[in-house]
């Protein structure tokens, strides 16, 4: 969200040869079809250019306890891989922290390219630099196989109540 890391702007392979870097989501990814892509995901409701600037801006004034991070198809100029992760401050295990992963999705063209791996991956290094004693997510049954994949293991139960 703001200016890239090192780290960030390395660029890795992907299936096909082509490279695909992985960067921070950028205000300019709004028209590159990042929403679209969240829902593919889940339902999202369209969003104002104001709504989107606004919310950008929030999530940019927190640094590094929230990042969003995004591969762009260099072919169509598409967002086709997103995911984040926010950084929980606790008080147990002596201030400790923990990451959550949320919201993460391959466009449904880009999947097999292992793109939903790398972005989980640079996701847990992230939470790891931060400090984090752990990263947890919640997933559906479907999913499950995917994240082990990405060296999670299943632990204790998801409960949610919506509003």
């Amino acid at each position: 969200m703001e200016s890239r890391q090192p780290e960030e702007r390395e660029k890795e392979k992907a299936e096909g040869g082509f490279l695909l870097p992985i960067r921070r989501l950028e205000m300019s990814d709004r028209s590159k079809g990042f929403i679209d892509l969240l829902g593919q995901l889940s339902p999202c409701s369209p969003l104002s250019d104001a709504d989107f600037l606004a919310r950008f801006a929030e999530l940019a004034s927190l640094g590094d306890d929230h990042v969003i991070l995004v591969i762009e198809d260099p072919q169509s100029g598409r967002i086709v891989a997103t995911g984040t992760v926010f950084v929980e401050k606790k008080f147990l295990r002596g201030c400790g922290k923990v990451g959550h992963i949320e919201d993460v999705v391959v466009d449904a063209a880009a999947r097999g390219l292992h793109l939903g791996q790398r972005i989980v991956g640079r996701l847990v290094d992230h939470a790891k630099a931060s400090g984090c004693y752990k990263v947890i997510l919640d997933c559906t049954a479907e999913l499950r196989a995917f994240y082990e994949k990405c060296g999670f293991e299943e632990k204790n139960v998801q409960m949610a109540r919506y509003f």
